[in-house]
This record gives structure tokens, sequence and C-alpha cells, in this order.
């Protein structure tokens, strides 16, 4: 009986289903209130969010805006559509490594972090509430990092990897067996100029 493919088996496909609801969730939390935040309570909190924090920083700092907004918002995004292929098998299992690296190199993790200074740092200063999204985008960074882990330990794995010339079954056998030498002679020894023996008187 032939065993099923990684990414046909019910983990498999839980995997997968995992995988495809964060490209749904990310977008929710780049426009979820992540905290709410204002001088006094009676003149009422702004709400903050990735989108709106991106927007003030576009208007004062152009570059930076733009490494946030690649390293921090696109290139997770990327990655998790990566991972979406290899594990639908339209993606090659050996990119990724190159997922990996595309991971190590977002940004939302630091990103994250930030906004956890930012808000114990603020709370002397002003009142700051926590809005339900810096819960879903925390889910999500995490989330991200545990299917990245298992995506690469089921499928790295997996069978459709290239074999080797010498492993695989169906590579010719270049080695030949010695040729029988001429009648009564050395059967180690045969003829080397392409000549038939002579018969034996």
């Amino acid at each position: 009986m032939k065993a099923a493919p990684a990414s046909n088996s019910p983990a498999g496909w839980l995997l997968r289903l995992a995988t495809l609801s964060l490209l749904i969730l990310y977008p929710i939390a780049w426009f979820a209130p992540l905290m709410r935040a204002g001088l006094l309570p009676i003149f009422g909190l702004s709400e903050i969010s990735v989108m709106t924090g991106l927007q003030s920083l576009w208007a004062s700092d152009i570059a930076l805006a733009l490494i946030v907004t690649v390293f921090a918002l696109i290139a997770p995004f990327v990655k998790t559509i990566g991972l979406v292929l290899v594990q639908s098998n339209l993606l090659d299992n050996r990119t990724l490594p190159t997922l990996h690296i595309l991971g190590k190199l977002a940004m939302a993790d630091i990103f994250l972090i930030a906004l956890y200074i930012t808000v114990v740092k603020g709370i002397g200063y002003a009142t700051i509430e926590i809005a339900w999204g810096l819960y879903l985008f925390t889910g999500c960074i995490l989330a991200s990092l545990i299917l990245s882990l298992l995506t690469e330990r089921r499928f790295q794995s997996a069978p459709g990897l290239p074999r080797s010339r010498s492993q695989s079954p169906d590579a010719p056998d270049v080695r030949r067996a010695a040729a029988p030498g001429p009648t009564g002679g050395d059967p180690r020894r045969g003829s080397t100029d392409g000549r038939e023996p002579p018969p034996a008187k």
C-alpha cells in the first residue's frame, strides 16, 4: 500500500488550513485597533493600529516607513503564501531554506516587541488601553513561527526531492562483468582488438 503524500494526509490538510487562515487574519490585524491612547480619558482616546502608525510614519520619515512596510508587513505575508504553496505541492520543497531566510528578514516580531515597549513606557505619561487587535497581531506572529517550523519538519523529509544518479533505482549499471576469454585460455582475459579468436586445432 502506497503511503499518502504529506500534503494529502489529515495532518497536512489541517496544517494547510491553519496557514491559509493567516492570509485572512493578517490583514485584519493590520487594521484592528492595537491600543487606545490619550492624555486623559475624559478627552477621549485615539485608536492606534498598524496602518495608522504607518500613515504617520510615511508622513514623517519615508525611508523608515518603506523599511517597516516591506519587512514588517509584506515579507511575513509573502512567506505565508510560500508556505501554503509548499504545503499544496505547488512549490518545490527546496524553497523552504529560502522561505526560512525570508522569515528571518521579516520584522513582524521585532515590530511587535516595539509595540509592547511603547505600551509599557507610555503608561506613566498617558492613558493607554490595550485593544483586541494587539492580541490578534500577537497570535498571528506566534502562529506563523509555529506553522513555519511544522512545515519545515514535515516537508523537508517528504518524498519528491530529486535523487542522485547513484541513488536512482532506474540508473543503468555502468559496471560490466569480465568478458570470458578464448576457449582453453584464462577466463579473465579476452580479445582486446575486437577480433574473434582462431579456432582451436
